[in-house]
This record gives structure tokens, C-alpha cells and sequence, in this order.
């Protein structure tokens, strides 16, 4: 799935059809499940930066509210 890297860098349009058939073909093709499977990881995504930024909001993040540090700045 990464063997695009290989290639060096490409415009935005065509590094986007490439990661769509690349989609579409882990699929076998079928373009219902593609879509599918791209709104179910989009909404693992979603839920997993929701968790992100409670976890930060109660100061379990790296370190706590950079107030409460010297070096927040480095």
C-alpha cells in the first residue's frame, strides 16, 4: 500500500486516484463497500481524536497544561 513513496513525490490528483483504486481494490472492486469501509475508518478517526482530546482536556496528555511546565515552549 506504500509503494507509491517508492515513486517520489506526485501531484495531489494522481496520489489520490492511486490511494482510491488502491481502495477500491482491497474492496474486490466493489465500490459500496469502498465507501463503506472509508465512512467506518473515517469514524474510528473521528472517535479516536475525540478520545485524543479528552485524554489532553484532563491533563493525561504528555505532561500536563504547559502552564505547569517550564520547557512547554521547547
Amino acid at each position: 500500500m506504500l509503494n507509491h513513496l517508492a515513486s517520489g513525490p506526485q501531484p495531489e490528483s494522481e496520489r489520490l486516484d492511486m490511494a482510491a483504486d488502491q481502495a477500491i481494490a482491497a474492496c474486490g472492486g466493489d465500490l459500496r463497500s469502498t465507501i463503506r469501509a472509508l465512512i467506518l475508518a473515517n469514524e474510528f478517526l473521528e472517535y479516536e481524536l475525540c478520545e485524543m482530546f479528552k485524554a489532553v482536556a484532563n491533563g493525561n496528555g504528555r505532561g500536563k497544561y504547559p502552564g505547569d511546565r517550564a520547557d512547554w515552549f521547547d
